[in-house]
């Protein structure tokens, strides 16, 4: 009698890996066939059109969202996602690729969003300061441009704000990035490291980490995470701290991963561009509304928003920031739920700017997806 450890039982290796061949040609293949269908895009659009024209935010997004609906396992999503969005990449590269500025300089975790949402096949240009990132991609010497909006520890970052007041963009995404934090240097063995150098924020949210397993270490904080890592990359003894596309830009081994103290710690980020989008039917909407009425504090406010109440509309999100037009006068940013142009938010949007002095809709999006 055969026993459950017969070796007739156990698959073959040879005809196992004769399948997965087997399966990698029709993979490979349906890929090249994906490819040449998006090619016939470029022939509607004409030979004059740019890359920009071909990429569509909303129609990704419905794209990914189906992924993420067929995917029974056992790749996780997150995996799921990630390779669709490299397939569209490529695929909509073979025209032209996208460029995309971002808050530099590389190696950062801006970087990391940017491939994260428009995957690897982008022109990602790095620019020093989030004012630069609006000015290229308003010229148009970028397509689009990804900078950060809030973190879950630190809040809101005001001078991403503060552009939109003046700025022509439109928010055409948003990315949310869990900031995993490793340990990186050129060298092995945590007794090799004399310092590490970081950003302070990265410095502060490895705190715990690097009290209990290096105590006596030197702690350096540098002007970003990938200044830190140049110099791990150049200097004996050196440690830095940052995400894995600063060890991959600046040649250093990750000595330890995920060492930060929380492991919930995100960021979100914009995408910004130069229109606005249809609906992708999962989205939400950015407005950018003041009163000219200064006084009443919190009883202008609720008199402001009470449209968005009356026709049930669920706002996800307030911020204020001085108006610069004068002292003593606020706006506010404000996220909801929807898409500007569908109803109710429509409805919602035109009472609410009969009471504002000022009103702008900011961007309309698809939601962040994985």
């Amino acid at each position: 009698m055969a026993g459950s450890n017969d070796k007739s039982d156990k698959p073959d290796l040879a005809e196992i890996r004769e399948r997965i061949n087997s399966i990698d040609e029709q993979i490979q293949l349906l890929i090249n066939d994906r490819a040449k269908i998006a090619q016939q895009v470029g022939v509607v659009k004409g030979d004059l059109a740019s890359a920009v024209d071909y990429y569509r935010p909303e129609r990704e997004a419905e794209v990914l969202r189906n992924v993420l609906e067929r995917n029974e396992g056992p790749m996780r999503d997150e995996e799921m996602l990630r390779l669709f969005r490299e397939i569209m990449s490529a695929c909509l590269a073979q025209q032209e690729p996208l460029k995309i500025g971002f808050l530099g300089p590389e190696g950062t975790f801006t970087q990391t969003a940017v491939f994260k949402h428009f995957g690897h096949s982008v022109r990602a240009l790095p620019f020093h300061t989030i004012d630069e990132v609006f000015q290229e991609v308003e010229s148009g010497a970028a397509d689009f441009g990804v900078v950060p909006i809030e973190n879950s520890t630190e809040g809101s970052v005001n001078n991403t704000l503060d552009m939109f007041l003046t700025s022509p963009l439109k928010i055409s995404g948003e990315i949310e990035l869990k900031i995993e934090q490793h340990l990186m240097s050129k060298f092995k063995g945590l007794e090799n490291i004399e310092r590490i150098c970081a950003h302070e924020q990265s410095l502060a949210q490895c705190r715990g980490w690097i009290r209990e397993h290096l105590p006596h270490i030197e702690l350096i904080g540098m002007s970003s995470n990938a200044a830190g890592a140049r110099r791990a990359r150049d200097e004996d003894g050196t440690a830095a701290i940052g995400p894995e596309v600063a060890a991959d830009v600046y040649e250093l081994d990750i000595m330890v991963n995920n060492i930060e103290d929380r492991p919930d710690n995100a960021t979100r980020f914009l995408v910004v561009g130069r229109q606005l989008l249809a609906s992708s039917g999962d989205d939400k909407t950015t407005i950018l509304v003041s009163t000219s009425d200064t006084a009443g504090g919190a009883g202008v406010l609720h008199h402001l928003l009470q449209p968005l109440a009356e026709y049930g509309v669920s706002m996800t999100r307030i911020e204020s920031r001085p108006s610069q037009r004068r002292n003593w006068d606020y706006v506010f940013f404000i996220d909801i739920e929807g898409h500007a142009a569908d109803s109710p938010i429509a409805d919602a949007l035109a009472e609410l700017e009969k009471t504002s002095s000022l009103f702008k809709v900011l961007g309309a999006y698809p939601k962040a997806i994985g």
